[in-house]
């Protein structure tokens, strides 16, 4: 049986030829030789950009750390810094991730960190400042916040806070607010306690109670200023506590025992 080969027909030798030159007609119609010098400056730049991408990212080699120190030792900074490079050179390294390594240690606040070339970095350190305690040993910031639970040196002069946990901020807020009008008034606060009922009680340093109650805490606390302070800082020896859980008036405590109701 003899096969013959059938001849293409013209559309099916326009399908197998036809689209090479269709197409070297339409790259001949390409203005190249305008396009050369943009294409070689491109070219130049994505070679400048990888040249200096790779000549500047070179290893960390200085750390330097400022701040005011009391509590954080600088050495404690520089190894979180450099655990925290993961290899990483000047270009690549993550700074956010450097500054939040920092950030845990105990008694920072807040860090920053800045490359510093050719192969160095900044690092700005702001520690802690306590305004209060919390309980037995915690500390607590101007936010509210507890950073530390088990402070080995608390300053003495600090009031303390005494409360529900998840009450930190709360308190804090209404400690500083109390301590700036007490001050002006001659007193000292000493404990801020709430109970688990939500009562409100301050002590002052001299040992005299200030009872606030549940209800409307601050509109006591400003008639206090008003009308008692002015008895407790008068006879602070003889004054146990201050009842100002009264509608009109408040009460006093004498340390012989007694008791009375004053009006204003």
């Amino acid at each position: 049986m003899i096969f013959r080969r059938r001849k293409k027909t013209g559309a099916a030798r326009h399908r197998a030829h036809g689209w090479p030159a269709a197409w070297l007609v339409r790259l001949s119609a390409i203005p190249w030789r305008r396009l050369a010098p943009a294409a070689a400056l491109l070219l130049a730049l994505c070679s400048a950009f990888v040249a200096a991408r790779f000549g500047l990212d070179r290893p960390v080699r200085q750390i330097a750390i400022s701040g005011r120190f009391q509590r954080v030792q600088p050495p404690d900074v520089e190894k979180a810094v450099r655990g925290a490079l993961h290899g990483e050179g000047m270009v690549a390294v993550d700074l956010d991730r450097i500054a939040h390594a920092v950030q845990a240690i105990a008694w920072v606040d807040r860090a920053s960190v800045a490359r510093s070339w050719p192969d160095g970095l900044r690092v700005q350190v702001v520690e802690q400042k306590p305004v209060a305690r919390w309980g037995e040993g915690g500390l607590v910031n101007v936010r509210g916040e507890v950073f530390v639970q088990d402070a080995q040196h608390i300053p003495s002069e600090l009031p303390e806070l005494v409360g529900p946990s998840g009450y930190a901020a709360q308190m804090t807020a209404r400690c500083l607010a109390a301590q700036v009008r007490l001050e002006q008034g001659g007193m000292r606060l000493a404990r801020l306690t709430l109970d688990e009922r939500g009562a409100w009680d301050l002590t002052l340093d001299n040992g005299i109670t200030l009872r606030l109650g549940r209800q409307s805490v601050d509109e006591r606390f400003d008639r206090f200023i008003a009308a008692a302070a002015r008895i407790v800082t008068a006879r602070a020896a003889d004054i146990a506590y201050v009842d100002m859980r009264y509608a009109s008036g408040f009460a006093i405590g004498w340390r012989s025992g007694t008791s009375g109701v004053q009006r204003g």
